[in-house]
């Protein structure tokens, strides 16, 4: 359920995804476990459920998971206007860093500091996608349903071993997620229709 937009909230809301967009290397994943602190733990606009449906459907549509996650944090806290302005927080940084890395691309190529400093920055990113992996595998056990689990080891063994398509495992897990939703509420109706 969507809050009502207000100027201190809608202001608090641009500064939180400008912030987490602007000091963001590595990629959605990496923001995800970010937004979750933020979000989650120090402003409490979200309860951990909601943010992992969140990341789940930035990961499931097209375009970058940071601003699908913006569209749909920006939409439940302050409608479209909340959206908007979370979507131009999440996309005002690196426009302006890809735009002056753009001008000066020569230089930053051939810097050996700044290529060292990316290099190094790469270790801080696998650590922190590393935690968003443990928090989210850590939320589907604790759900104890042994279809999600199993379904958890299989796209990971898929994804690794296999080195299949990550669409493709995400369509399959997606596909299977829609038979037990139907498969529970037939199973429910038909208890129903039995006690009565």
């Amino acid at each position: 359920m969507k809050k009502k937009a207000d100027k201190k909230m809608l202001w608090q809301l641009f500064c939180s995804t400008f912030m987490l967009s602007a000091c963001t290397f590595g990629g959605g994943f990496v923001i995800v476990s970010l937004m979750k602190k933020e979000f989650v733990e120090k402003l409490c606009w979200l309860e951990e459920d909601e943010m992992l449906d969140v990341t789940a459907i930035a990961q499931s549509s097209p375009g970058p998971i940071p601003v699908n996650a913006s569209v749909i944090l920006g939409y439940r806290m302050g409608g479209i206007v909340g959206s908007f302005v979370a979507v131009v927080g999440t996309i005002l940084p690196p426009m302006v860093i890809i735009s002056i890395i753009a001008i000066f691309y020569e230089q930053f190529r051939s810097n050996i500091i700044i290529a060292t400093a990316l290099q190094v920055m790469r270790a801080g990113v696998a650590a922190v996608i590393f935690d968003v992996v443990l928090n989210l595998a850590k939320n589907v056990v604790a759900t104890k349903r042994v279809l999600y689990i199993g379904l958890m080891g299989t796209a990971f063994f898929c994804a690794v071993v296999l080195n299949m398509s990550a669409m493709l495992i995400i369509v399959a897990c997606l596909a299977i997620g829609f038979i037990d939703l139907g498969y529970d509420c037939f199973f429910n109706k038909r208890k129903v229709g039995v006690n009565e």
